[in-house]
């Protein structure tokens, strides 16, 4: 088992979990093994979320990375799939995000990605687990002229914003409505700024809220998994639609007209329609995890479509939308992977291709989500040591408890319990046709977990 790196990259407390001396020891080791599979030294971006910990954590990265040779260009405050798509465009070595996307202000991370703009492989961040806990990292001194320089380019956040009007602007005209508003909630995180930029370059009339991030507010209350701020602000100023990020801005979850939430998988579900009618989605398939609700199977069975699941993690979503050349895939938490365009999730063109979907069917945004019925489902998370949370396998009284579930839910739902990659957590999630019913059943096994498992 990993000791640092999760499913995400690296998840903490900063400060004091994720320290300084931390950040400074991976960002050292990093460097040595990309070099030595680049066969130079490399040249890294580094972007960042609006955390008060953000610039802490940044220096520490800058300094371990400058101290072994590599060269750095520091972007500021942008979201992850701008940093993704910048490490592609300006041919880069590899990027970091410093960022713990949905979590609250006090969490920082750091996530890796390769210069293909895809985060780097569990055997890239385990070789630099296995150099940080050597001897060898002793050894990692640039000296002399050797020594890296790093190089402020906040201004390459422009190249986002041009990225959708090349592939955007034309159509969005064609299409677009005086009386189409959109509501955008940026979660006081990496999005604050660009989103507006966007919609204006596209000439998408929009109102924004919760973007004056002050280093603490982010996602507090707000964005992708706090919706009810949105659902009101639509509801109440008669939008015709909302959409919502997380703090690094990969996610994105919408609302309709009515204030109705949009999740994860309707949006794959209305994305695949729009790109199957245009003949554009690879092989009629949609990547999804094993979170995904019975009712986007039902949808993609009855749309003569392939549905695909992986495991939880839009890494293993990419892996396999790439072995397979799909274009397609995501999670139910709004991290929707257009391949097509950026190999990672991103929240703002998920919104736009929503829009374009919204508007091409002179249809309201709640008769589009429309197509799809979910199953009522429910997660709950059992809290338990960080280092017990694999141990609900081992447990005989826990096994035949979820083994019972199971077999109740066999024909008419489903039970889904694993491990957090980020949090010390156990998820509990059950879906079946009575709300009320797998909502207890849910919390009793939660309950179980969390007695067994402190």
């Amino acid at each position: 088992m990993r000791k640092y790196f999760g499913t995400d990259g690296i998840r903490r407390i900063a400060n004091t979990e994720l320290t300084p001396e931390l950040v400074y020891k991976v960002a050292k080791a990093a460097t040595y093994v990309f070099s030595k599979h680049l066969n130079h030294v490399p040249t890294i971006l580094i972007g960042r979320d609006t955390r008060l910990s953000g610039t802490l954590i940044e220096s520490a990265m800058v300094a371990g990375f400058l101290s072994y040779g590599a060269n750095v260009k520091l972007l500021g405050v942008i979201p992850t799939p701008a940093v993704a798509y910048l490490t592609r465009k300006l041919k880069a070595d590899a990027s970091v995000v410093i960022s713990a996307s949905h979590n609250t202000y006090d969490f920082n991370g750091i996530k890796f990605f390769s210069n293909k703009g895809t985060k780097i492989p569990d055997s890239l961040e385990e070789e630099i687990e296995e150099v940080m806990e050597s001897e060898k990292m002793k050894e990692l001194i640039a000296v002399n002229d050797k020594i890296g320089i790093s190089e402020y380019k906040e201004d390459l956040i422009n190249e986002y914003v041009y990225f959708f009007r090349k592939n955007f602007d034309n159509h969005i005209e064609e299409i677009n409505r005086e009386d189409f508003i959109v509501g955008i909630d940026t979660a006081n995180g990496a999005t604050y700024k660009v989103a507006e930029k966007i919609f204006k370059a596209l000439g998408i009339k929009y109102q924004i809220i919760n973007n004056k991030p002050d280093g603490i507010n982010i996602n507090e209350g707000c964005g992708s998994t706090h919706l009810e701020m949105l659902k009101k602000y639509v509801v109440e100023n008669k939008l015709s639609m909302g959409f919502a990020y997380d703090g690094d801005g990969d996610r994105c979850l919408a609302v309709d007209e009515k204030g109705e939430e949009i999740d994860g998988d309707k949006i794959m579900a209305i994305i695949s329609k729009y790109l199957q009618t245009q003949g554009k989605l690879s092989k009629n398939t949609i990547v999804a995890t094993v979170m995904s609700n019975l009712g986007l199977k039902k949808y993609v069975k009855q749309n003569q479509l392939q549905l695909v699941q992986t495991k939880v993690g839009d890494r293993y979503v990419l892996e396999e939308m790439l072995k397979n050349d799909y274009n397609l895939g995501g999670e139910q938490s709004g991290h929707v992977i257009l391949l097509d365009y950026n190999p990672t999730g991103d929240g703002i063109l998920t919104s736009i291709m929503i829009i374009q979907a919204v508007l091409e069917s002179n249809k309201s945004a709640s008769e589009v989500a429309n197509i799809v019925t979910l199953y009522p489902q429910v997660l709950i998370n059992a809290k338990v040591s960080n280092n017990k949370k694999y141990d609900y396998e081992k447990d005989e009284e826990i096994k035949e408890a979820i083994n019972k579930l199971e077999n109740e839910f066999a024909d008419n739902g489903r039970v889904l319990i694993r491990p957090s990659g980020t949090e010390p957590l156990v998820r509990v999630m059950i879906e079946g046709e009575n709300q009320k019913d797998i909502t207890e059943k849910a919390k009793a096994i939660a309950k179980l977990i969390e007695k067994k498992l402190k």
